[in-house]
């Protein structure tokens, strides 16, 4: 048999690494609620479960709660402290990952280091920067609290470089990175007859929440029309402050993608994201991202060919409308969720051996 190459060697030692070793992801975000936190915990549950590695989510669906203030969809665990430690027991041979900072991401941090057991973490969302938008919270506070939490894991993954190096900024340490994937089975070119609408036609998909500054992409001067998909706290009042956009709600599964690539130009104006997975499905669509040039989509829009970065974020719209969409996709195909799991895997694999 022919020897394999060092790359597909080092993928077959990650995948074997501690095989059959159980996983345990806690999360604070998970079903019903919709959003790239969730829909990444699920694809890791799936690879890991196809790599050999019985991996169980224990979100909020478990345990008794009430809804977050200013946040009601967000459903927030009351009694984990007392029953989370009991459903960890049940299986001591568990990789443990913590990937959200909340009421069951706490209770797990406590129950680690209280039993002595090692896990990492995940720097999914940038928790500062939408407390201060909501209470205006000083970042140097909120960013303390994050740095403590996630500084007794063994490693805190993190989506990007960028991201990596802003946090270095912060005093994080034992950083690893982590990146995203996209379903680019689900998410690809198709008819634009989802939407009739006069054209081009600007799009966002996402929470719609005062962090991911949607404001911003309604306030553009833009021909033909904007469309909004996704639910939130702030769905309300944009309605009524921008009665000639279309707010389509939440969408799921083929519905959404018929709606991503209906789009002409995907329009990203969140300057918090860590990642934005939502710029993989617009482009694994065939639709060209404009957003502004910051930590997230300089990651992710690497090709100008692709979509366009500009502080204007009008201009970066108009302008993108000349991306071609065949390389939109082209380039999406280089984002793999089994890729995605490797890393995650491989940042496992201290507390796998």
């Amino acid at each position: 048999m022919a020897r394999l190459s060092d790359a597909r060697q080092s993928e077959r030692a990650i995948v074997d690494f501690g095989k059959g070793r159980p996983v345990a992801i806690i999360s604070d975000a998970w079903y019903p609620q919709i959003n790239g936190v969730v829909r990444t915990l699920q694809r890791m549950v799936d690879a890991l479960n196809g790599f050999g590695h019985p991996t169980r989510v224990i979100g909020p669906d478990r345990f008794r709660t009430i809804p977050c203030p200013s946040y009601p969809e967000i459903r927030l665990a009351i009694d984990a402290w007392a029953r989370l430690p009991k459903l960890l027991d049940e299986t001591p041979d568990e990789a443990i990952h913590i990937a959200t900072e909340g009421p069951l991401g706490q209770a797990a941090r406590r129950y680690c280091l209280r039993r002595g057991r090692p896990f990492t973490t995940a720097f999914h969302t940038r928790f500062p920067e939408y407390v201060q938008a909501r209470i205006r919270l000083p970042l140097s506070w909120t960013y303390g609290f994050m740095r403590r939490f996630h500084g007794a894991a063994q490693c805190t993954m993190v989506t990007t470089e960028s991201m990596r190096r802003d946090l270095e900024g912060w005093g994080f340490r034992n950083l690893a990175l982590w990146t995203r994937g996209v379903d680019t089975d689900l998410f690809h070119p198709r008819e634009k007859g989802a939407l009739n609408l006069p054209r081009p036609i600007f799009m966002n998909v996402g929470r719609v929440a005062v962090e991911k500054n949607i404001g911003k992409f309604l306030d553009l001067e833009l021909p033909g029309s904007k469309v909004v998909v996704g639910d939130g706290p702030q769905i309300a009042e944009l309605r009524e402050a921008y009665p000639e956009v279309h707010f389509l709600g939440a969408r799921e599964g083929e519905e959404l993608a018929d709606l991503y690539a209906a789009a002409d130009v995907f329009v990203f104006p969140s300057r918090t994201d860590t990642f934005g997975l939502v710029l993989l499905e617009a482009l694994a669509s065939g639709v060209p991202v404009a957003a502004y040039p910051v930590n997230g989509p300089i990651d992710v829009i690497r090709d100008p060919a692709v979509g366009v970065l500009d502080e204007d974020l009008g201009a970066a719209a108009r302008r993108a409308l000349d991306c071609d969409p065949a390389a939109c996709r082209r380039y999406a195909l280089g984002y793999s969720w089994d890729a995605s799991a490797r890393q995650f895997l491989d940042n496992l694999s201290p507390i796998l051996a």
